[in-house]
């Protein structure tokens, strides 16, 4: 795979997972608000966008997996690390939902 092609995937993750990760911090304010129903919403969109993410990650490692070369740049480690923490935020935010509903 070219290097271009690497740097876009690369981008597109980041993407996806950054606009999650902002509809995730929206969803905690939400939750201080006592907006539950909104807060909701957020998550799912969250969700949405770390699917396609995900989804451009998996490309990735199909491409890989059917023998094609990949060379690994910081980009893409940058990427893979920002999905990743945007998937434990979402799931640490999940919980605190059910927390907030729970003691309110």
């Amino acid at each position: 795979m070219e290097q271009e092609n690497i740097q876009v995937v690369s981008f597109e993750i980041i993407l996806h997972s950054g606009t999650a990760r902002t509809s995730i911090h929206d969803a905690f304010k939400c939750m201080r608000e006592d907006n539950y129903v909104e807060a909701e919403q957020l998550l799912n969109e969250a969700n949405q966008e770390i699917t396609l993410a995900h989804q451009a990650q998996t490309d990735l490692l199909q491409k890989y997996a059917s023998g094609e070369t990949i060379d690994m740049e910081i980009i893409m480690v940058h990427a893979q690390d920002h999905l990743m923490t945007t998937m434990t935020l979402k799931e640490v935010a999940i919980e605190m939902l059910h927390l907030y509903q729970k003691v309110k």
